[in-house]
Parts: C-alpha cells; sequence; structure tokens
C-alpha cells in the first residue's frame, strides 16, 4: 500500500551546492547523480541570479530574505542580485530573545589569522568553541561594550546582538562571505558613505584588547587551537511584518527559523533524510493564528521568493528545508569533503524525492541551489517528468 506523503509541496534551499564553473570538475570527479540531474533536466527554471563578487551577503541568505519578504527592496526573478539580507533580529528571536522595534545586528567571535601582508578571516565554525568558553569571553566583553553605550545581548553565548543608533546604516559582511579571504573589503562600512564606522572600531578594540591574554585564549593556544582575538559585525536589520511563504519550515539556520517563528509557520529541525521528513511532517505544533512575534496576519498572502503573491502555497502544505552539508567543505575548499555530501544529499534527498514525485506522493518539488555569489531556483511536477525533450545539464547552472 503507497504511504501518502504529508506533504502536498515541498521546496529545499541547498545553501554552497553549486560548485564554481572553474571548481566544478574537481568538485563532482566521479559522482553519479541521476535523480538529480533527472530533475534539473526536466523541470521548469524559476528565480535565476548570478550575483556578484564584492557582495558582502550570501545568496541563500538573500533569497530567504526575499521569501519572507524580509528584505525592504524585493528582487525580481532575472534581476541584478541585491545584496540585502538584514536578519539579525530574526535571528535573534530564534535564539530567544526579543528584537521589539530596536535595528539589531549579529556579533560573532571569530580568529582573524595575520598573514604575509594582510589579515585573513577564519570559518567560524572552524573555532570549535565551547559555549562556556563563548560565554566566559562574552562575560568580560560586555561590561566594555555597554561602558559605549552599546545595547548587547547574547542569548546564544556563539551569537550577541548589538543596538545602538551609532552604528547608523553600517554594513557588514556575511562572515561565510568573508572568511579565507583579505577581510580589508570585508570590514564594515556605512553603506551610503562606504567610511569605516568609529564607533564599531572602538567596540571592537576594547574587546580585542580584553581578549589578548585571557585565560580561554590562553588555553586555546595550549590545545593547538587558534585564539578567539576578534568580534565580526554582519546582517544589521530592524523587525518588519514578513509574509507565510511555506506552511512548514525545517531548518537549523537561525536566521530562516526566525523568519518562520514571526510569520507562524510551523518549525521543526532539518531531518537528515526525506524519508525522515515524510515520517515527521505534521508532528510539530503549529504556531497559534494570533501568535506571529510581528503581529503580522497568519491569513496574509504568501509570496514566492521572487516577490510575488502565492495565495495557494500555505493552502497546498508548502514545506521548506534548508540543508546545509556543504558550508564547511565550500569554505574550506575541501572539494573531498564536499564530494562526498554531494553522494549522500543525492542518496537521502534527491533520489527519495524523485520518487515521491513519480508516485504522485508529492505534487511538486522545488529546490534552490546557491554557489557563494548566486543561485539558481526550479520547480518540477509529475508532469514536467514526461517531458523528455527538456534536456537541460546540471553543469549550466554552475556560475562563472
Amino acid at each position: 500500500m503507497r504511504t501518502i506523503m504529508p506533504v502536498d509541496r515541498l521546496h529545499l534551499l541547498v545553501p554552497f551546492a553549486l560548485p564554481s564553473a572553474a571548481a566544478a570538475s574537481t568538485a563532482l570527479s566521479g559522482l553519479e547523480y541521476p535523480a538529480l540531474s533527472k530533475l534539473v533536466a526536466r523541470a521548469t527554471m524559476g528565480e535565476q541570479v548570478i550575483g556578484e563578487d564584492f557582495q558582502r551577503t550570501l545568496p541563500h541568505e538573500r533569497w530567504v530574505a526575499r521569501a519572507f519578504g524580509a528584505a525592504a527592496n524585493q528582487t525580481k526573478a532575472g534581476a541584478a542580485a541585491d545584496d540585502e539580507a538584514p536578519l539579525a533580529p530574526w535571528m535573534l528571536l530564534a535564539d530567544g530573545g526579543t528584537p521589539g522595534d530596536a535595528t539589531w545586528a549579529c556579533v560573532q567571535p571569530v580568529h582573524v589569522r595575520i598573514a604575509h601582508d594582510h589579515l585573513v578571516l577564519i570559518d567560524p565554525a572552524s573555532l570549535e568553541l565551547a559555549d562556556a568558553d563563548a560565554a566566559a569571553l562574552y562575560a568580560v566583553a560586555k561590561p566594555l561594550i555597554e561602558e559605549l553605550g552599546v545595547r548587547v545581548e547574547a542569548p546564544s553565548p556563539q551569537r550577541w546582538y548589538l543596538s545602538s543608533e551609532h552604528f547608523g546604516t553600517l554594513a557588514g559582511a556575511s562572515p561565510l562571505r568573508a572568511s579565507g579571504r583579505n577581510i580589508e573589503i570585508w570590514l564594515p562600512h556605512e553603506a551610503h558613505s562606504g567610511q569605516r564606522s568609529r564607533a564599531w572600531m572602538k567596540v571592537q578594540n576594547e574587546v580585542q584588547m580584553a581578549w589578548f591574554e585571557h585565560p580561554v585564549n590562553e588555553a586555546r593556544e595550549a590545545r593547538g587551537l587558534p585564539a578567539v582575538n576578534s568580534i565580526w559585525f554582519h546582517a544589521q536589520g530592524a523587525l518588519r511584518p514578513v509574509t507565510r511563504a511555506f506552511a512548514r519550515v525545517r531548518s537549523d539556520a537561525a536566521a530562516t527559523r526566525g523568519l518562520a517563528l514571526a510569520a507562524g509557520a510551523e518549525l521543526g529541525a532539518a531531518p537528515d533524510t526525506f524519508r525522515a521528513l515524510a515520517a515527521s511532517a505534521g508532528s510539530a505544533p503549529r504556531s497559534k493564528p494570533d501568535s506571529t512575534p510581528n503581529g503580522a496576519s497568519n491569513n496574509a498572502p504568501n509570496r514566492t521568493p521572487n516577490g510575488t503573491a502565492s495565495e495557494s502555497a500555505h493552502a497546498n502544505g508548502a514545506t521548506l528545508v534548508e540543508l546545509d552539508p556543504f558550508s564547511a567543505a565550500y569554505i574550506q575548499q575541501d572539494w573531498g569533503r564536499w564530494n562526498a555530501a554531494f553522494a549522500q544529499l543525492e542518496r537521502d534527498w534527491f533520489a527519495p524525492a524523485l520518487a515521491a514525485l513519480q508516485a504522485g506522493e508529492l505534487a511538486e518539488l522545488g529546490f534552490t541551489l546557491c554557489g557563494d555569489t548566486g543561485s539558481v531556483t526550479l520547480t518540477a511536477t509529475r508532469g514536467d517528468l514526461r517531458k523528455f525533450w527538456r534536456r537541460r545539464e546540471f553543469a549550466s547552472l554552475f556560475i562563472e
């Protein structure tokens, strides 16, 4: 007897799933991915954003901001990618804080490495910073920051949130956007003038000096780990009403989870496999109709990622699943590890999702594949799978 999926429409958001054209042959070496290949070949092309080399946000951040209406300027499909992803207040919400009407920026403890003639930001995930150590560093930094007239909250020790009118329109780069690169062009600057913020530099310098010989860093260095020697500012913005683009959201990303909470969507962690999603969908408690944190109506029209209204998205049971097996490997250019994660994604997600689509257990499968500058969105139905004359190659999605 066929098992009917309790999900009518599924959309997969996959950061760092598209290698650059230059790295593709190495990244995909020896891989076979017949399910994804068929889906790419037969699906209908949706939004395609090329992006630019020096954008300060990542394509999956911009996509989710547009999908829920969190970006002030909604980018139309095919247009040049806007660089707006002011996601900090929703990250704060997901971490258990109360953003209110204030403007917030996310700040993370990081390691900045001294290279030959410049400074390089190290991927924060590679720090292996324990929550207890992060909390100890925060305890030292908090009073110093507050003495400068800056409001600071840290419901999660790994992510802090700062609010100050002195930060104005300060724009920072996503840590993963700047990781592994010379930080000079990625440091926070005023969005309109391009000038560095003295207020932020003063906060940063105070924290750096306080941590220079902190016991946490001395212990880390004794274990061969990099010192936590700086803080990184990004995602500044203020809470605004959002739309419920999806009935259910499964994600481990703070920004996506916060947007789902604000929109009143049913929220859960990202499952390991498609079959786990099929078994658990519908089991998480749904937000109450009047409980959206930002006061948005749960009956408001839903919005697709390119900003157009979709009244049927919630009625058809649309589910967003954000899968992130690639980030660390992509940032570190570890294509062997990326390759293994791709094979597992094919096995655990694309193959069973294709089978469900073919069997009629899934009405529609959408997927947004991202690189480090651009993204591609495709949508497939059971009928699309019969369009044998469509022969799009996966390689055609790579960004030069």
